[in-house]
């Protein structure tokens, strides 16, 4: 019963062929449990039992594989998705900034030692990785790790999370004892056998991951498919698109298949007979995820993970595959691992230890499947989505837009009422969605407000959200004084606006009206509380704005005209351009409308590219008869990088530049692989170069202490050296948006 080295049965990755008849014999005398599930029912009889089978002997090669791959992970994040590359921008020393703790004693440490922190925790994961003195490691890795991951609620996401988790595990298992430098210092921990929990528990974890994300994808949202439904758009379904129109291929493709993939890939990846299959779809789908999301390293964390579902001799028949030659720097393919203290063999008694190990994989699995549905405990950090987003694996269900952010500032003793600008004293946007961030910025702006001659501020936000493409609306009441406003993570936000679901089925409606509209005219759909008013500005752009009701009743109100006009369902009143105005649902229930508008100064714009283009082209092609004024001599002498500097007219400048910018896209896209690579790798040296020298001036200042400013500077500027980019690199950043024209 103790003899076998794995919980998950599994087909090895590579197997001798004189062992396929002892393995197929020994199967035919297996229950059907046991091929299933690796252990017998009577395994779960007895605690004594339970700890026997968690503690049996295993291989510990996989793990050992899965402890280097994660370790090289981490030490590449560090510098990436962590900041090492770009710390000073992160925390802003010495600046006045609003951050967002998980608990308000928490703040970040001066800039120099943070730089030490990163450091400990890059020396951490390298010791990971090469199992060099792997306990101290963790400790130095997962203390750090978790200190930064407290210190900004903002950075939270589910995959940051799974780090953290992960290094805790690491921390408890004997992952250093294939492949690692302690196995080098101390013969009794080289190629020894560890305890099946420390697979148990790891492949627990990703099931978890998988399995709990699918069923929050359960959520009517994804089902109906407006969770994510712009992804449809991206270039990799592409070949979906060649047989399904755009709508199935977000409805099905998007999310009808992230669903079944989520719910499927655990079980897929723990039984025999689907794990080949199981392994091919989820390798498939982190490798489109790291194209379509800015999700770090996670991609390649997850397929590490993969391999734990294999046998854990695995690595033995693989890399024996390798020449002679290659042996004495890869894994250990012989002897077969010795005994280890650290496992229950049929001859030896279970000790505390064994005991302990088994009950903390219980309560930690037990956990991390309760951790996600613990929302009715944390109600104040509870909005329109429950719990911070980041430990309940909901990954990707919501989709989020802002249309309109205001902040609102009163005197306390004058009286006097002013506006600041939305994310003020902050990097950070997420703040507009959750409940205890917005506490934590009012409070922060209280503080900072009185330094610009504004007493005992009072704090207001008006914030206008949709989610899954519904209707615009307020997320918090703009009535309430932020500072002074009661909040506790154990108790409903009362602030809290609700999200008005019955207006759901609206979203229907939407696609049909837009459906209806040409490509110059632009609408927003709005939903608002009886009682409240909505003050607006139609900017001079936009020459054609219209406001619509669609349900309840409206009072608009133009305020230079100081007339009002009530409109009810269907009807539509225009509003003049660079005028404010305002609506009031003065309906019983909650009122619906939308804005309609077209930009006319964009559409103008649009016109004139389009006949400056025509020109150009008749130029090219000889057909154009008449000579070109002075103005338009740019059209054919001005195409070359930068010499657009030199034209007059603003139109036909913006028109070379954006012509530039489609030029250098277009050889983006049509780059050949090496080319590709050598973009790729030019950014992440510098990116590495940067993180580097940042470094070691921090601790250069640590050690000898700060040298003159101008030396600081001139060092600081040369860490801060970038990859020579063409002017029409740099247009990609500059170039004039959509909602900018």
């Amino acid at each position: 019963t103790f003899s076998e080295p794995y919980l998950a049965p599994a087909p090895r990755c590579t197997m001798d062929k004189e062992t396929v008849p002892a393995a197929e014999r020994a199967v035919e005398t297996e229950s059907m449990m046991k091929r299933l599930f690796g252990f017998e029912k009577e395994d779960l009889s007895s605690w004594h039992r339970l700890v026997c089978l968690l503690n049996r002997p295993t291989d510990p090669a996989s793990l050992g594989i899965f402890r280097f791959l994660f370790g090289m992970i981490m030490a590449i994040d560090i510098t990436q998705e962590r900041g090492l590359s770009h710390l000073d921008y992160k925390y802003l020393d010495g600046a006045p900034v609003c951050r967002f703790p998980l608990f308000s004693f928490l703040q970040p440490l001066p800039l120099d030692y943070m730089y030490l922190v990163y450091v400990v925790m890059l020396f951490g994961a390298v010791g990971i990785m090469l199992g060099c003195f792997y306990r101290l490691s963790c400790l130095m890795f997962i203390s750090t790790y978790w200190y930064i991951f407290f210190l900004d609620k903002t950075a939270w996401n589910n995959h940051s999370y799974l780090y953290g988790l992960i290094g805790f595990q690491l921390t408890f298992m004997d992952a250093n004892r294939y492949w690692s430098i302690d196995g080098l210092r101390n013969p009794q921990k080289k190629n020894s056998q560890v305890p099946l929990w420390n697979y148990t528990l790891l492949r627990f974890q990703i099931f978890i991951v998988y399995f709990i994300a699918g069923i929050k994808k359960l959520d009517a949202d994804w089902v109906e498919g407006y969770s994510m439904s712009y992804l449809a758009h991206h270039w990799l379904f592409d070949p979906f698109r060649m047989i399904l129109p755009n709508e199935m291929v977000s409805l099905l493709v998007v999310h009808g298949g992230g669903l079944c993939l989520d719910l499927s890939a655990g079980y897929l990846l723990f039984f025999d007979a689907t794990r080949p299959f199981g392994i091919f779809f989820v390798s498939y789908f982190h490798c489109m995820n790291s194209q379509l999301f800015s999700i770090g390293m996670f991609a390649y964390t997850m397929l590490a993970t993969s391999p734990l579902f294999c046998y854990p001799d695995w690595p033995r028949h693989f890399f024996a595959r390798f020449p002679e030659i290659l042996r004495p720097v890869l894994p250990l393919t012989s002897p077969p691992p010795q005994p280890s203290t650290s496992c229950v063999y049929p001859a030896s008694k279970t000790r505390f230890k064994h005991k302990l190990a088994t009950l903390f994989t219980i309560l930690y699995l037990a956990e991390q499947f309760f951790l996600p549905y613990s929302h009715f405990i944390t109600q104040g950090y509870n909005n329109w989505t429950n719990g911070l987003y980041g430990y309940s694996w909901d990954m990707m269900v919501h989709s989020r837009s802002h249309q309109h952010v205001k902040i609102t500032y009163k005197d306390g003793k004058t009286g006097d009422v002013g506006y600041l600008n939305p994310g003020v004293f902050t990097q950070s946007r997420r703040w507009k969605d959750h409940g205890d961030m917005l506490k934590q910025y009012a409070t922060c702006l209280s503080r900072h407000l009185p330094h610009y001659n504004i007493s005992d501020p009072e704090i207001y936000f008006d914030i206008w959200v949709s989610i899954n493409e519904r209707f615009q609306q307020r997320i918090f009441d703009p009535r309430v004084n932020i500072v002074k406003a009661d909040w506790s993570p154990f108790r409903p936000n009362p602030w809290l606006m609700p999200l008005l679901v019955d207006l759901s089925p609206w979203r229907t409606k939407f696609q049909e009206i837009e459906g209806s509209l040409d490509n110059q005219t632009e609408i927003v759909f709005i939903a608002d509380f009886p009682g409240l008013l909505l003050e607006n500005y139609v900017s001079e752009d936009l020459g054609n704005t219209s406001v619509q009701v669609l349900q309840g009743q409206l009072n608009v109100e133009i305020v230079d005209e100081k007339k009002n006009y009530t409109l009810q369902p269907g009807e539509q009143k225009q509003l003049p351009a660079g005028a404010y105005h305002k609506v009031y649902t003065v309906s019983e229930g909650p009122s619906c409308y939308m804005y309609i508008y077209v930009n006319t100064t964009e559409a103008a714009l649009q016109r004139n590219f389009t006949k400056l283009f025509e020109l150009q082209e008749r130029v090219r092609n000889g057909t154009e008869t008449e000579p070109l004024p002075p103005e338009l001599q740019s059209l054919i002498t001005g195409e070359n990088e930068g010499s657009e500097a030199n034209v007059m007219d603003p139109v036909v400048q913006l028109f070379l530049r954006r012509q530039r910018r489609m030029k250098e896209v277009k050889k983006r896209r049509e780059a050949n692989v090496c080319e590709r690579l050598n973009r790729f790798t030019v950014k992440k040296y510098y990116m590495l170069r940067r993180a580097f020298l940042m470094t070691a001036i921090a601790m250069r200042n640590l050690a000898v202490g700060l040298p003159p400013l101008e030396q600081l500077t001139r060092e600081v500027a040369f860490a801060n050296m970038k990859e020579p980019e063409t002017e029409a690199s740099q247009d990609l950043k500059d170039e004039v948006g959509h909602d900018e024209l």
